[in-house]
């Protein structure tokens, strides 16, 4: 994902065959996330000192391809499910949800918990600006 950032202008995300999330390069890389992909960008190895990256450890059942479970592709490793009600990310396969500016991701989450997640990655604005990041983009 950090060589995708710099040479694609659309990404696509995609967990057991489906595409749980999909935007412009921007938008993949700010918050709100697909859970899978917040998971995926903490992965991304940066020896900057001066970034500041969550860590996310996923845990739960890898699920397998040849039978996946019920429900969200993503539901048996995202911690996010216990905000979801009635047991949805276990029983249905979400909607896709239209974010805007043609960013969709395919999640339960409430548009009040998306609101309130947190970027994974952190530039300070000197960082930013070397990097081309807008001064309003999320730090």
């Amino acid at each position: 994902l950090s060589v995708v950032r710099y040479i694609a202008d659309r990404v696509v995300v995609m967990y057991l065959g489906y595409i749980v999330e999909q935007g412009t390069t921007d938008q993949i890389f700010a918050p709100p996330y697909h859970p899978y992909t917040e998971a995926l960008l903490s992965a991304i190895p940066i020896a900057d000192t001066s970034v500041v990256k969550r860590h996310i450890v996923l845990e739960g059942d890898i699920p397998s391809a040849m039978n996946p479970p019920s429900g969200c592709p993503f539901q048996t490793r995202c911690g996010y499910k216990k905000l979801v009600p009635d047991n949805l990310c276990e029983t249905k396969v979400p909607p896709v949800k239209h974010l805007g500016g043609g960013h969709m991701s395919l999640c339960w989450l409430s548009d009040d918990v998306l609101a309130k997640m947190e970027p994974v990655i952190k530039f300070d604005k000197e960082h930013a600006a070397h990097e081309g990041v807008p001064d309003d983009a999320p730090h």
